[in-house]
């Protein structure tokens, strides 16, 4: 098998582009939760700040604030004496977190078949339309960016602040591992059937339809993380932090 960190089978990763001043520090450390939620900086990269602050067109000062706000948050490792990483989480790591994840959306999703507005459901379905031309056209990182705005919806939908703070913590950390698992063309068309699914759920609000099938969701894409990860004899600790 291919080596996780480079697998891009379907579509190719955003291109750096440098960023505009105004809302500078927002800016950088959304452009570098991309890269490294697209692949662009994968699990274990050590971080060059000299070839980031070329490519973003600025100084070091903001960089090293978005770094530290990215450590934070988990998705990088700074060493004092190593310099910044992209962090990897270990197996076990990935299974317990898709584990809790898949709880978390599920709950959100018997909230949201209760609370949702008919403009959200109709925002929702007008994402899912979108998702389905970026697959047919072949674009991963348009396809992930709608996918994972349902869901983000939806979370959105349940109207629980403390739920929320909570999915969003948890989801930061798992961006990366999400997009890496609709990689292959089977599992593009099997999140495009599980989120037609949803779509009817939520229109007749069927809470625990919604939430069964967000669950089995999340959880089909951690078995097929760990079947990456087990099958990557070659790089066996690609993603192991």
């Amino acid at each position: 098998m291919q080596n996780i960190e480079g697998l891009v089978e379907l579509g190719s990763p955003r291109p750096m582009v440098k960023v505009e001043r105004q809302r500078l520090h927002d800016t950088v450390v959304e452009h570098l939760r991309s890269f490294i939620t697209e692949g662009v900086l994968p699990p274990g990269r050590k971080l060059n700040e000299r070839e980031l602050c070329e490519t973003l067109g600025i100084s070091r000062t903001p960089l090293r604030e978005a770094l530290k706000v990215l450590a934070v948050e988990g998705l990088i490792e700074i060493n004092p004496n190593r310099g910044a990483s992209v962090a990897r989480m270990s197996e076990l790591e990935i299974r317990e977190t898709f584990e809790l994840m898949s709880g978390i959306e599920a709950f959100a999703g018997e909230l949201a078949c209760e609370r949702i507005t008919p403009e959200e459901l109709d925002e929702i379905k007008a994402l899912h339309y979108a998702m389905v031309v970026s697959k047919n056209q072949n674009d991963l990182p348009g396809y992930y960016q709608r996918n994972r705005a349902i869901h983000d919806l939806i979370n959105l939908a349940a109207r629980n602040s403390a739920l929320r703070q909570v999915y969003l913590s948890l989801n930061r950390r798992i961006h990366a591992l999400r997009f890496l698992s609709n990689q292959q063309a089977p599992k593009w068309e099997r999140a495009l059937h599980d989120h037609e699914e949803m779509i009817e759920a939520l229109q007749v609000r069927d809470g625990k339809r919604l939430s069964s099938i967000l669950r089995h969701h999340l959880l089909e894409k951690r078995d097929a993380l760990m079947l990456m990860v087990r099958d990557d004899s070659e790089h066996p600790d690609s993603i192991r932090r």
